[in-house]
């Protein structure tokens, strides 16, 4: 099976499957072949129609972009207003999709690499930016985190958003994650909590009742609980800065930040500096 990878709007392919790659190096493997198909099937809704079937992540997406500029800021001492602050930072986005918080991060100057499972998915992310050449530092490959790890691989940034919760090894998948951040680095993360309310709201109301994404997208006991994740990221030798709740605002279709954290949530960890 071949990969492809997307630099500078050159694209190239790379042999061997990410999962034989992975399982080669850790003897184990996050994949979870049936979310990554039912996900590589979203591939061929409309990802780039701001009021198309995934109108409810464009709305989301400007939220997670300044949760990470924030606290990228605070961490870093970035400039606050500068156009393109994340300028010689490299970043990691784990679980990309077609790409919409990786343009955003290379649109603020990040060097950023897109990883993904979905063959499918990097195909949709690679169409919609070739040839804007303000996209330079940006390339997708088809992977995972496992293998990247195995490679030796780090970056100032890794991100994951709204994945976690569709990998079948979540220890695994943060052990990964931590491997690839630099020390002194940052890990961005965000998913669905495992409560009744997260069960009313993100699987019968976002599913079967708005249609926001197909039903069986999500699977309420694979939600991951904040103080299960912090548990994984403190074994993981990661230390969590900060954790915030998203909620969604149906009168205007807008996310906003929020104390409550019983549904969605992003979260913040930093690695050590080496001792």
């Amino acid at each position: 099976m071949k990969r492809t990878l997307l630099l500078a709007g050159r694209i190239a392919t790379v042999h061997g499957s990410p999962q034989q790659q992975q399982g080669a190096a850790t003897g184990g493997s996050t994949v979870d072949e049936e979310e990554v198909q039912r996900l590589s099937e979203s591939a061929r809704l409309r990802w780039w129609d701001p009021e198309g079937e995934m109108k409810p992540l464009h709305r989301m997406n400007p939220k997670r972009v300044a949760y990470l500029r924030t606290c990228l800021t605070k961490r870093l001492g970035l400039p606050p207003l500068a156009p393109q602050p994340f300028t010689g930072l490299r970043f990691l986005d784990v679980g990309c999709g077609p790409g919409l918080l990786t343009e955003s991060l290379a649109r603020l100057g990040g060097e950023v690499l897109g990883v993904d499972a979905s063959a499918a998915n990097i195909q949709t992310a690679i169409k919609h930016s070739s040839g804007d050449s303000s996209l330079s530092t940006l390339a997708y490959r088809h992977g995972t985190a496992e293998g990247l790890a195995a490679e030796g691989q780090q970056f100032d940034v890794v991100s994951s958003l709204e994945v976690i919760e569709h990998v079948n090894n979540p220890e695994l998948f943060i052990n990964s994650l931590s491997g690839l951040v630099k020390p002194g680095g940052s890990l961005f993360l965000s998913t669905i909590n495992r409560t009744m309310k997260s069960y009313a709201l993100a699987i019968v109301g976002a599913e079967y009742i708005l249609g926001w994404v197909p039903p069986g997208t999500h699977q309420w006991n694979k939600f991951v609980q904040p103080t299960e994740l912090g548990v994984l990221l403190q074994r993981a030798g990661m230390n969590l800065e900060e954790l915030t709740g998203l909620a969604y605002q149906p009168w205007n279709g807008s996310w906003s930040f929020t104390t409550d954290t019983s549904v969605n949530y992003l979260l913040w960890a930093t690695k050590p500096l080496a001792q």
